[in-house]
């Protein structure tokens, strides 16, 4: 009877860790600079706008994965406190450190351009590309996991529309990169 009680207790705790362990969700900032047709460059750390369009886009994918991705809002303070987190091109070694200060476990720091290409034949529409690269970097030791690329395209009549749709294309692409990587990486 002792022993089958023990052993009910210890499956009783297994069953509550796993249970717990299961609530724990893995942070993650996204850090990726956009440049969409004809406009300029931009980053919501060093602007304090919203996430652009490959973010947005990136951090649907992983909400809907279960993974916790740290709202621009919720950096706010901190970015104000150190001046040295408002540039555009920001470093790995600032991202790191922002994302301690954040209480990040990961950074997806990286760059987004969207560029117009020629017309496509016998129409009014532009072809319109987007290349996305990236970097995983784990905080607690500022290791950088894996490197992406991803790509997206779209054809519109209006190519800052055209490059707004490539951009979200090269977020999905690169999305499921990450989650790709933050599996092998066993950070869900």
């Amino acid at each position: 009877m002792k022993r089958l009680l023990i052993a009910f207790l210890v499956l009783s705790g297994l069953i509550l860790n796993l249970a717990y362990a299961k609530e724990i969700k893995t942070n993650i900032m996204l850090l990726i600079s956009e440049q969409n047709i004809e406009g300029p460059q931009r980053a919501w750390w060093a602007s304090e706008i919203d996430l652009s369009t490959a973010e947005a886009t990136i951090a649907q994918k992983l909400l809907e994965q279960d993974y916790e991705v740290l709202e621009p809002s919720d950096l706010t303070q901190i970015i104000k406190q150190d001046r040295a987190f408002k540039m555009v091109n920001l470093s790995a070694s600032k991202s790191v450190r922002l994302g301690n200060l954040a209480k990040a476990d990961y950074i997806v720091l990286g760059k987004a351009i969207a560029s117009a290409g020629a017309n496509v034949p016998h129409s009014n529409m532009r072809s319109c590309f987007a290349n996305l690269s990236a970097k995983l970097i784990r905080v607690k030791d500022g290791k950088v996991i894996t490197y992406l690329n991803a790509a997206g395209n779209s054809a519109h009549m209006d190519v800052i529309t055209g490059g707004k749709e490539a951009l979200i294309n090269a977020g999905r692409d690169l999305a499921q990169k990450i989650i790709e990587a933050l599996g092998k990486e066993g950070g869900k």
